[in-house]
């Protein structure tokens, strides 16, 4: 039988905003420029560009810390049966930052995403109790999530389908709506679950199919 959602060791809530401004709404996709290029820095490929013996330009590109982390987890829980602290509380808090960006890209809050303050973003992962994860799960995890990156293309699909209908509501009225809202959260509380268990690698609980 699959945990009940609230019990999950990854959790997620995002505060209900009573009014949202137009003009930051309307003009949301440039005021992400900045905070995205931090972003992209954190996570995005080191590209070096050499040169091949005919003198044609060769671009390589190589994955930084962020991007390879999950792998190195996956290989210290196999190897050594641990889980370095200072690890987790990256990867958590670099999961909190980009929620705080797509909170705002998803237009759920008017507040510009911080560095540091949690601010309406309320995203929680537990730090897990190795000797309790097994030694050889985390090697498969990425393959036995499958049936839930099916139902979050899906989802996600609609979910943003859902951003761009609340885009024109909160232009109009200056509400998300409620509706809209949770489903948009729900749909990132899944996927949060699925990271949580795939790549973060904290827990061994398969995560259930829910929105809540």
């Amino acid at each position: 039988m699959p945990p009940a959602p609230a019990s999950y060791p990854a959790r997620l809530d995002v505060d209900y905003p009573e009014h949202l401004d137009r003009a930051t709404t309307l003009l949301r996709a440039v005021l992400c420029v900045p905070i995205l290029l931090i972003a992209t820095l954190i996570v995005g490929p080191v590209s070096e560009t050499t040169y091949n013996d005919a003198g044609e330009a060769v671009r390589n590109s190589s994955a930084n810390g962020i991007a390879t982390l999950g792998l190195a987890t996956a290989l210290m829980i196999v190897f050594r049966k641990r889980y370095p602290r200072w690890w987790f509380d990256f990867a958590r808090e670099c999961t909190r930052f980009f929620g705080r960006i797509l909170a705002y890209l998803a237009l759920l809050t008017d507040r510009y995403p911080s560095t540091v303050d949690e601010q309406a973003v309320h995203l929680e992962i537990d730090y897990p109790d190795v000797r309790k994860l097994s030694r050889w799960l985390p090697l498969v995890k990425w393959l036995l999530a499958v049936p839930h990156y099916l139902a979050l293309a899906i989802l996600g699909t609609v979910a943003f389908l859902a951003v761009i209908a609340a885009w024109f509501a909160i232009l109009l009225s200056g509400r998300y709506p409620r509706g809209l809202f949770d489903y948009v959260v729900g749909v990132w509380r899944w996927s949060l679950r699925v990271g949580a268990y795939a790549f973060l690698l904290v827990t061994d609980r398969y995560p259930p199919f829910s929105l809540r």
